[in-house]
């Protein structure tokens, strides 16, 4: 343990500060990163006790039941995508408007909105739309931007439309209920995919050559097949989005018992659509145990890290520094987003969760802000990093199944929906009702 002469507590956590920053921009991995320096600098900061609060962190993180979820939502989202579900989902709404202009446009972003309200991955659907979307996209002339900026901006909606994994892992940290934010988070999320889609249709009325009209070989053949393909490829996604979110919306489960439900209706849906085989069974559990392996070591370690910063004094010299700021409450929340949105880009949204929310946490509830209003604004927030240039990975997830399309050409199109993401974070700044409404009506504050 380092003596108190030669190096304060305060500064000793300032400095971890500095080399995680510093190490996660060199590259290396943020997980085992996290794990390392929370030992060091621990250590060094209050001898052996570093052991017995990773122990007492782990164990915490475990123990929580609310963590069931997440292996369940996961596995359902990854059963969904490996049957092609999604697939089925965006031929349908591609038959759907397939003689408007930008039709392609519309049914990325439909798909990725229902396709993240049946799951609970974040970015799961950017890589597998782009496969289905880019090739139609390029056969049909679409902008390669404004295609690029669809597809990234769609498939970052799972962090914020529930049952988003991050906002399980969001309750506890904040205190609050998961199915506060659950409701919360519905209606920013129903605003952001109509700001996308509006945005897509009025750029092809205004210029047509951004996203003409499907060829007419492509045309539905009756009014029938528009009305079979919708009952048959997105009413049965609906029933599942019911039973993963519906049934806590109606009070009728916790999010645990509406992830399990969901799992099983994701498995009932692949048994009727005859997609349920023993290798998709046996890939769906293999990747859900890839994905939850990773999403627990990095929640694990952000935590420790997170106590050990805390521990150190020095997250509480950062909450009365931004208390003394000589600003109005409003002003402050807005640094605090400020903040949370530079982080965003270097970090993943579980060290920003784990580490820095609980340091801004006393900033928020001295201020007497409405908690489920704050983990509202910080999702939004998350999901504006998420499509930021040139960290965001995103633009490299589909840059894996798109290489036609240059970085430059998909960094263009992320910066027009970030501009988007933008206007829906002021709306749900300046106007709390957007987020705190839906819980309130449905269970009275």
């Amino acid at each position: 343990m380092i003596s108190p002469d030669l190096l304060s507590p305060e500064l000793l956590g300032a400095i971890m500060l500095v080399c995680l920053l510093g190490t996660i921009f060199l590259g290396f991995p943020v997980s085992f990163t996290l794990l390392l320096l929370a030992v060091v600098f621990g250590y060094a900061g209050f001898g052996k006790q570093v052991f017995y609060l990773m122990v007492l962190q782990t164990y915490k993180i475990m123990s929580d039941e609310t963590m069931a979820a997440v292996p369940l939502f996961v596995f359902m989202g990854h059963l969904m995508e490996s049957a092609g579900l999604m697939e089925r989902l965006f031929k349908s709404f591609q038959l759907m408007f397939a003689r408007m202009k930008g039709s392609l446009y519309v049914g990325v972003l439909a798909s990725c909105t229902i396709f993240a309200a049946a799951t609970g991955i974040i970015g799961a659907a950017t890589t597998v739309i782009g496969i289905m979307a880019a090739p139609s996209m390029r056969e049909s002339k679409y902008s390669p931007s404004l295609s690029a900026g669809a597809i990234t901006a769609g498939g970052c909606l799972g962090i914020l439309i529930p049952p988003s994994v991050m906002l399980i892992l969001m309750g506890p940290v904040l205190g609050i209920s998961v199915v506060a934010l659950f409701m919360a988070a519905v209606i920013p999320g129903v605003i952001l995919s109509t700001l996308f889609i509006m945005y897509a249709v009025i750029r092809c009325q205004i210029n047509p050559s951004l996203g003409p009209p499907l060829p007419k070989e492509m045309w539905p053949e009756s009014k029938w097949a528009v009305i079979k393909e919708f009952l048959f490829g997105v009413v049965p996604l609906g029933f599942v989005v019911f039973a993963a979110l519906g049934t806590i919306l109606v009070g009728i489960a916790t999010p645990t018992e509406a992830a399990a439900m969901g799992s099983s209706g994701a498995i009932i849906l692949c048994l009727l659509y005859r997609r349920l085989t023993l290798a998709v069974l046996r890939e769906s559990c293999i990747k859900a145990l890839r994905t939850t392996s990773m999403i627990v070591l990095l929640v694990v370690t952000s935590t420790i890290y997170g106590s050990t910063f805390i521990k150190l004094g020095t997250g509480s010299v950062l909450a009365n520094a931004m208390l003394g700021l000589d600003l109005p409450p409003l002003a402050i929340m807005a640094v605090l987003m400020a903040t949370i949105f530079l982080l965003g880009w270097p970090l993943e949204w579980a060290p920003i969760l784990f580490i820095f929310v609980p340091i801004f946490l006393p900033v928020v509830t001295k201020l007497n802000f409405d908690l489920v209003w704050f983990g509202t604004l910080l999702a939004v927030n998350l999901q504006t990093a998420f499509l930021s240039p040139p960290v965001a990975m995103s633009a490299y997830y589909l840059k894996a199944v798109a290489p036609d399309w240059t970085i430059g050409e998909i960094y263009n199109g992320m910066l027009q929906f970030m501009a988007l993401q933008f206007v829906g974070l002021g709306i749900v700044f300046f106007f709390p009702q957007t987020a705190i409404w839906l819980p309130n009506l449905l269970y009275g504050g």
